[in-house]
């Protein structure tokens, strides 16, 4: 007996009891199914869905149940504007992570030289060169699997990357950039078992930071003035309660440095200016 699009909504909502948003979700996964939109799916309640439909939807609800993140069963998520393939190679790029885009952006002008540091599907350095398309930019990740989706979404969007496999600046030996932007894992390992069980499920390597969260931040401070112009910029996202212990780490070699927050009103990101007298050390 066919279903109507409220009757599956409503088993779906009571079965994904245990994710946050179950209702939503089930809303995303069944537009998904019909090819329609989520508002047109709202519109059309009444609709009644064939076996197939059905059954399709039946093999993602039951893929959600298992705390798969929504993004991989969808195989996209929206950032700034631009929509990007995403499936377990690589994080998922959050929304929050659009407050460092954007301050990136306030920095960089045509014919910079841009780096992203942890690239992982390239949302960051792809959407810069989309927004700023005179910008040269150049993005590195340790991960040859984050990689390969960084350079799909590069193709699919029609954004001339370019793409180095290596750890941090290690690819980038005698160059330097106007602008640095990363968003590196900065979890506490301690923290690893206290994850949402759909965090667990993206790449370990782009989550955890070290015992304190914050051994990305200590290198990226150490090697990022080497790599800087005179006045360049490094922008970093920060985690929770990090803003303060990592503008401290910056503070030998940057200045106007900034905690910048996210829309939700939180610490998001840490914005400094290389400092010149140091830069002119050695010798740029």
């Amino acid at each position: 007996m066919a279903i109507t699009v409220l009757e599956a909504l409503k088993a779906a909502e009571k079965r994904l009891t245990e994710v946050p948003d179950p209702r939503l979700d089930a809303e995303y996964l069944l537009a998904e199914v019909l090819g329609v939109s989520r508002l047109q799916l709202l519109l059309d309640k009444r609709r009644e869905m064939t076996d197939k439909e059905s059954a399709h939807f039946e093999a993602l609800i039951v893929r959600r149940e298992k705390r798969e993140p929504l993004q991989y069963i969808l195989g996209n998520q929206s950032f700034m504007g631009f929509s990007f393939q995403t499936d377990s190679r690589a994080l998922i790029p959050r929304n929050d992570t659009e407050a460092l885009c954007e301050e990136a952006l306030r920095h960089i002008k045509p014919g910079d030289r841009v780096l992203d540091l942890c690239t992982g599907t390239g949302a960051l350095a792809i959407a810069i060169k989309k927004l700023c398309p005179g910008a040269q930019v150049t993005a590195t990740d340790i991960s040859e699997e984050a990689l390969s989706l960084a350079r799909e979404n590069a193709e699919t969007l029609n954004a001339d990357v370019r793409f180095l496999l290596g750890d941090l600046m290690a690819p980038l030996a005698g160059e330097h950039f106007h602008v640095i932007v990363s968003n590196p894992p900065y979890i506490p390992d301690c923290l690893r078992d206290a994850l949402q069980e759909e965090v667990k499920r993206e790449p370990a390597l782009a989550l955890f930071g070290g015992k304190d969260g914050l051994d990305f931040y200590r290198r990226i401070a150490k090697e990022a003035p080497k790599h800087l112009t005179v006045g360049g910029r490094l922008c970093l996202e920060i985690g929770d309660g990090q803003a303060d212990t990592v503008a401290g780490l910056l503070k030998d070699q940057f200045e106007d440095i900034q905690i910048l927050n996210d829309l939700n009103g939180l610490p998001r990101v840490v914005s400094a200016k290389r400092i010149l007298r140091c830069v002119m050390q050695i010798g740029k």
